[in-house]
């Protein structure tokens, strides 16, 4: 599964160059499609998952052995949504382009090699874990997102005041909704530096109630922008199956239906 999102990049840069099926075969736009909704599908899905594991590290009923399996799995299944997340706005972006919303050529380079840069950068961060070069990279990687908020608000900015979402306003609302992902994603890493700490410290010196208080305490303030993140998550996708505000001919419309954010 991993090495499957791993290649998506390849997938979008061979969408990326214009290809186009015959009338039976698969376009570029359905490929982008189809991408994009496996992105938002496996985002969500694992991400559950995560949230369901961590509650199983700070149940107090369970081993310390058994809380710290949880984690190392934890660990695993994270790695998941955070590669769905590098990937989505390549995808968003390719997608919304062959279905007739144009970018400058500069624009478009971009948007065709954020996705595998931003993946190596999470591959790194993973791979590199518990090191002091995996700490140097997650710094980088938690303030190349804090940029990327504040790129994502200036491209909607601009989009906006040039027209070229005029006909597509929910397009700007998806993208919004993404910076606000980014941002809750941001947050909830700052609440949850004691329960990976108490993570550590439980692996070192085995289970103890301060310990444990820590890492519960920690887990309670990362839950608000858990369901925050999903909500926005939910409403990207369904500004994408309605389209609201959308100005085009019906027939496109009905041809270029965004199921994930």
């Amino acid at each position: 599964m991993l090495w499957g999102l791993v290649l998506l990049p390849a997938g979008l840069l061979f969408a990326a160059a214009g290809v186009r099926g015959a009338d039976d075969g698969l376009t570029a736009a359905e490929l982008a499609l189809f991408v994009h909704q496996l992105l938002f599908v496996y985002w969500l899905g694992p991400d559950i998952g995560v949230y369901y594991l961590s509650h199983r590290i700070t149940d107090t009923r369970l081993s310390p052995a058994q809380r710290l399996a949880a984690a190392q799995v934890m660990s695993q299944v994270d790695l998941v949504p955070r590669v769905c997340l590098s990937l989505m706005l390549t995808a968003g972006g390719l997608l919304t382009e062959f279905i007739g919303i144009p970018h400058p050529a500069w624009q478009l380079f971009g948007i065709v090699l954020l996705g595998p840069a931003w993946l190596a950068l999470v591959l790194a961060v993973y791979l590199k874990r518990g090191t002091p070069a995996g700490d140097r990279l997650a710094r980088i990687d938690f303030w190349f997102r804090a940029v990327m908020i504040v790129a994502v608000l200036g491209s909607v900015g601009q989009a906006w005041t040039s027209g070229r979402l005029a006909e597509t306003p929910w397009v700007a609302g998806k993208l919004l909704l993404f910076a606000a992902i980014l941002l809750f994603g941001l947050l909830m890493r700052l609440r949850v530096a004691p329960l990976l700490a108490g993570i550590g410290r439980m692996a070192a010196e085995g289970a103890s109630p301060e310990n444990d208080r820590r890492m519960a305490g920690s887990l309670a303030l990362t839950r608000p922008y858990v369901i925050a993140m999903w909500i926005c998550l939910l409403m990207a996708a369904a500004l994408g199956v309605f389209q609201p505000g959308d100005r085009r001919a019906p027939d496109v419309v009905a041809a270029s239906t965004v199921a994930a954010p």
